[in-house]
């Protein structure tokens, strides 16, 4: 331990140069400590990346224009993942979709995204304007997008589904959710959210290929 660098001549006139493992494990848990705190403060080595614009209409957000870093960019293609994984970013078929399963996946959608907005680092929101414009486009569509959808309709429709469920006997989920007295409202506006989640989902996909 004492001797953890060590330079001296050798008979031939060569400089050696010896280093001690030890110092070497240090030097490696030193680094390891700087990268896991510039990591958590997003203040270290981001790389930034092209300028990226896009439209999103969900919520209202408008024109979207930020430079992503990268932990950015892993958060829009997490975010997009959750949407085209699951019957939000894919167009609906209005003759063969159910639309208590559609409820089902936005709703899982809607804390998964939560759930990784809340994950986000601190440090990287305070340091980083593009995160922080990152996490205001996600919770503005979240809130004032597919929100105000689910607190008008999926409780409503809910409980009229599961009161005329006995008539699944004789009828399809896709007919009896037909005969809901206001179907048409209801399927224009299942209808309108789901092309903005499309959108959505490709301004996130821009944001995280760069295209």
């Amino acid at each position: 331990m004492t001797d953890l660098l060590h330079l001296y001549f050798t008979s031939s006139q060569q400089i050696v140069l010896e280093v001690s493992v030890w110092l070497i494990l240090l030097a490696l848990f030193v680094l390891a400590l700087f990268l896991a705190y510039r990591r958590w403060t997003g203040q270290p080595l981001l790389h930034r990346f092209e300028l990226v614009e896009a439209e999103i209409q969900l919520g209202g957000v408008g024109k979207v224009t930020l430079r992503p870093n990268l932990q950015d960019i892993q958060i829009a293609h997490k975010v997009w993942s959750e949407l085209v994984t699951r019957k939000a970013a894919i167009p609906i078929d209005e003759d063969n979709d159910v639309i208590i399963e559609i409820y089902d996946s936005w709703y899982a959608m809607f804390l998964e995204v939560r759930k990784l907005i809340s994950d986000i680092p601190a440090g990287l929101l305070r340091s980083q304007k593009s995160t922080q414009e990152i996490v205001r486009i996600t919770t503005t569509t979240l809130n004032e997008g597919l929100r105000p959808h689910l607190t008008k309709w999926h409780a409503r429709f809910r409980n009229w589904y599961k009161q005329h469920s006995d008539q699944l006997k004789d009828k399809t989920p896709q007919q009896l959710q037909r005969e809901y007295p206001q179907y048409n409202e209801l399927i224009a506006d299942v209808r309108k959210v789901n092309q903005e989640l499309v959108g959505y989902a490709e301004a996130l996909h821009k944001i995280a290929r760069g295209k």
